[in-house]
């Protein structure tokens, strides 16, 4: 106290200073210095994925820096066991094209450096990296590639002449050999040195020359077979009578035509004969005496209708079912095209095959022009969309009808066998002039079907077709062919079968048979289904109207599988 009293007394000591004093209370700023550094440490670390909210703003560097997890005791990498995703850590997600994947994987299988995913280093070898200027394999220069292989060839090449200096290289059975004497990349195989024929050897091969030449001999023999293989079976009781005609003329007291038909209402009879499905039948030309039915079981037969009603004649010559028959206009000969390709003119009185005709495809149908001075004319629709006509004198083909773009199924003559209609699987009526192939009327419409059979009217005005849509359809037969659109017969169901549609021969009537085995009768005039008849259990693939008979016709039923012996009814 002294001192501090005796110091302002004292001449050189300086005047006193006063320290500042604050009013506001004391403040501890511990907590708020440690909270600042933990924020100056959360701008530089990397974001928890396990948080759910961030209390900064994060930047760029940070949002897309790679994961890193709390340490974990027993994590060697320190990545806990949940943020892992493969068993070397965390893998994450990176989004590549295709191509530039493609590019950098063969890259680095052929050369061995590729580029990092990032785009801002390379991995792998990074001498030759740089040795290649960092080219991948799709942009390597033309010149190099070709230097390269030029390279590799020589180098393969004194490979091998390295590889010839030893013993392996002259043993055939070892890879050196055929490394040393490749000349073709499929030239792999090993090749062995072929000595001479053992005994045994020689006996085999002896042996199998010996069953080659008789196998040979042996189809020489069935095509000779096949040549003279068409025969015909007579089954009645004599061809000739007591007055010398012959069985296949037609009975004096036989009426001269038929002027008022009416529709049958029962069963008559039934021929049974075919061991398979019947295709078609036709009546004898004008007399209606006798039946001609083709079998699927490669046979024609003839029937009697009249007396005995049994079958007169069998004619075998096609070696596959037979698809179409068609008289003469006088009936004594008659066509028959067969799924074997061929097309036999018959007899048919003795039963022997006057010519045969034949271009290698299958014909559908067979027709011979109507007129009396063309009837060696034949006209033939085949399954390679042709219609080809054949002169039966010569043998030869004299025209050739190209215009369809499927099987040809129906032919029929119209205007005085001047012109004829043909219907084909294109689902188009086309009209030709007779000997000119050239198309005088296409028709051709989106609503068509497929029209499998086509039947000419008595008046020879309009013509039927039976279309794959459930329906028979008319059409004009004069200059247009316009189709009648106020004449439509329809209620039975053909779709998938081709269904013979036919007239009674006074006009008055329609027939069709059905998929049901029913035969349909309508009238022509007012389009009205007349009746139905149950005939068959199977398809009713065919109908005929006698020719002569008010109220007779022949429904024939061919069976979907073809196995069962198949019959022809006469319904009157």
């Amino acid at each position: 106290m002294e001192e501090e009293a005796e110091a302002p007394s004292s001449p050189d000591s300086s005047p006193p200073r006063l320290l500042p004093k604050s009013s506001a209370p004391r403040v501890d700023d511990t907590s708020l210095a440690l909270a600042a550094a933990g924020s100056a440490r959360a701008l530089h670390r990397p974001l928890d994925p396990t948080q759910h909210a961030v209390t900064f703003n994060p930047t760029y560097d940070q949002l897309w820096a790679p994961i890193h997890g709390p340490a974990h005791p027993f994590a060697k990498d320190g990545v806990a066991q949940g943020m892992r995703n493969h068993k070397l850590g965390f893998v994450e997600d990176a989004a590549i094209q295709p191509f530039l994947f493609d590019e950098q994987y063969n890259t680095y299988h052929k050369y061995g450096y590729a580029t990092d995913p990032s785009g801002l280093s390379y991995v792998g070898d990074l001498e030759t990296l740089t040795k290649n200027q960092a080219l991948s394999v799709y942009n390597m220069p033309q010149q190099e590639q070709k230097r390269r292989r030029i390279q590799m060839k020589a180098s393969g090449a004194e490979e091998a002449d390295n590889l010839a200096a030893g013993h392996e290289v002259e043993n055939p059975a070892t890879d050196e050999w055929l490394l040393k004497n490749r000349q073709s990349p499929w030239a792999g195989k090993k090749n062995v040195v072929q000595g001479e024929l053992t005994e045994e050897q020689k006996k085999y091969a002896e042996e199998h020359a010996e069953k080659k030449a008789e196998k040979e001999r042996g189809e020489g023999r069935a095509g000779d077979k096949a040549e003279h293989m068409d025969k015909s079976t007579f089954h009645g009781k004599e061809e000739r009578d007591y007055q010398g005609r012959s069985w296949i003329e037609p009975p004096k007291d036989a009426k001269a035509k038929n002027d008022h038909c009416y529709i049958p209402k029962r069963w008559v009879h039934t021929w049974s004969g075919h061991t398979k499905g019947v295709a078609a039948i036709r009546f004898f030309p004008k007399q209606g005496h006798l039946l001609l039915s083709a079998g699927m079981d490669s046979k024609v037969k003839i029937w009697d209708v009249f007396n005995s009603g049994k079958c007169m004649r069998t004619y075998m010559g096609h070696s596959k079912a037979v698809r179409d028959i068609s008289f003469s206009n006088d009936g004594t000969k008659f066509l028959s095209a067969g799924y074997d390709k061929n097309i036999k003119y018959w007899d048919t009185e003795t039963g022997k095959v006057i010519s045969t005709f034949s271009t290698g495809k299958i014909p559908y149908v067979v027709k011979l022009n109507p007129d009396e001075d063309k009837q060696n004319i034949l006209l033939a629709g085949m399954s390679d969309k042709k219609i080809i006509q054949w002169d039966m004198n010569s043998g030869t083909i004299t025209q050739e009808y190209d215009q369809h773009l499927g099987a040809v199924n129906t032919i029929t003559f119209v205007d005085n066998n001047r012109r004829f209609v043909t219907s084909s699987d294109d689902k188009s009526l086309r009209v030709w002039e007779f000997g000119i192939p050239v198309v005088v009327k296409y028709i051709s419409e989106p609503h068509m079907h497929s029209m499998p059979s086509i039947s000419l009217h008595p008046n020879s005005n309009w013509l039927a077709a039976q279309s794959l849509d459930n329906q028979i359809i008319i059409y004009g037969t004069k200059e247009r062919f316009q189709l009648n659109k106020k004449k439509r017969f329809a209620g039975h169901i053909v779709a998938g079968y081709a269904c013979q549609v036919n007239f009674s021969p006074d006009g008055r009537f329609v027939l069709s048979g059905d998929g049901e085995g029913k035969c349909w009768f309508w009238d022509w005039k007012s389009c009205k289904v007349f009746r139905t008849l149950k005939c068959h259990e199977g398809v009713c693939i065919g109908c005929e109207w006698h020719p002569l008979e008010q109220s007779k016709g022949l429904v024939v039923e061919i069976d979907k599988s073809l196995l069962r012996c198949n019959s022809l009814v006469l319904i009157g």
